[in-house]
């Protein structure tokens, strides 16, 4: 057992990104009983929403998962209050994600409650704030993961960094992770874990879109584009996605609604450019739409459930480790991985 898993109570140093409109209490609970770290994305959700939300995967899983909150798009107040909501609900073993920095009331609350708190960055600077935080555990994302992008270095190189600057902190890498053989690696190169969010999209339990999944699935990591196009509900971050009609560099056009989605129950107009993914109850210009994407895509194969995903990555991470440590005769992962 490494020190994520320590941390965390997982079976598998592997957490699941809380992936808005994607990683609802279906996903969250899969991945949570195949033993790594599920995510339940709480996004905009209101607190009445987010108790509903989490009792759901409560009564679905007795094993640790986490919430995920983005502070920067909610504002601290109402990701004060969604913490609250969750807080109430949740059982002690589980744990709290932030994508981002939250602030310094919400990030006591949730050390004040006995959870781990999980903040991911995209920067040294970020991080060190993060442990003044009270992160137990810091996710570094590089560059080559999908999604909102929270800096500008490769995730190897970021994680070079924090690990000599914070030798005893508990690491995990977000970016380019797919397979348990890519787990290994970034093992050997310092980390205790790594958070994936493009090999998830595409399980049974996500609630992306059946044409979104296709899509990943089919994708190589060249298919991948940062672009700050889809900047309607969450500006001025640079995001990873599919290439579409709307990347290239052709003028932008009016920002028109082009689908309706579904969300707690409602009917809601989506704009061209929107943030939001398209999720199965989506119906319109999908292909227009965002469909955050990192380069591991090209590793990613098939539609499965999540625990026989979760199988899949444990055997090749299993087998990846028994190889490394026959060639090293004991060397990095084995260390790495038994702190």
């Amino acid at each position: 057992m490494n020190r994520l898993q320590f941390a965390l109570g997982l079976d598998l140093p592997l957490l699941q990104a809380g992936m808005g409109g994607i990683a609802g209490p279906e996903l969250c609970a899969a991945v949570s009983r195949a033993g790594a770290g599920g995510a339940l994305a709480l996004y905009k959700e209101p607190p009445e929403r987010v108790r509903e939300l989490v009792r759901a995967v409560v009564t679905s899983t007795s094993r640790p998962f986490g919430v995920n909150v983005i502070p920067e798009v909610t504002g601290p107040a109402v990701c004060r209050a969604q913490l609250r909501a969750a807080l109430d609900q949740l059982p002690g073993h589980a744990f709290v994600t932030c994508f981002g920095l939250p602030d310094t009331d919400a990030a006591h609350d949730v050390v004040r409650s006995g959870r781990v708190l999980v903040i991911q960055v995209g920067t040294l600077h970020d991080a060190d704030a993060a442990l003044r935080l009270g992160a137990g555990v810091l996710v570094l994302q590089g560059t080559e993961a999908g999604g909102h992008l929270l800096g500008e270095l490769p995730a190897a190189r970021l994680l070079h960094e924090a690990r000599a600057r914070y030798p005893d902190a508990v690491l995990a890498v977000a970016g380019g992770v797919a397979t348990g053989t890519d787990l290994v690696r970034v093992l050997t190169q310092g980390a205790d874990g790594a958070m994936a969010g493009t090999l998830f999209i595409p399980t049974v339990e996500s609630a992306a879109h059946p044409s979104y999944k296709q899509r990943v699935v089919d994708a190589a990591a060249d298919d991948t584009v940062v672009t700050t196009r889809f900047d309607i509900g969450w500006p001025a971050r640079p995001h990873r996605v599919l290439r579409n009609s709307l990347t290239g560099k052709s003028p932008r056009r009016p920002a028109t609604f082009i689908a309706t989605t579904g969300a707690g129950g409602r009917r809601l107009p989506v704009p061209r450019y929107s943030a939001a993914v398209p999720v199965a109850a989506t119906v319109g210009r999908i292909e227009e739409m965002a469909m955050y994407c990192g380069r591991s895509c090209s590793r990613v194969a098939g539609q499965h459930p999540a625990a026989v995903l979760v199988e899949q990555f444990r055997r090749t991470y299993e087998a990846a480790g028994r190889s490394r440590d026959t060639s090293t005769k004991g060397g990095p992962w084995k260390t790495r991985s038994n702190r």
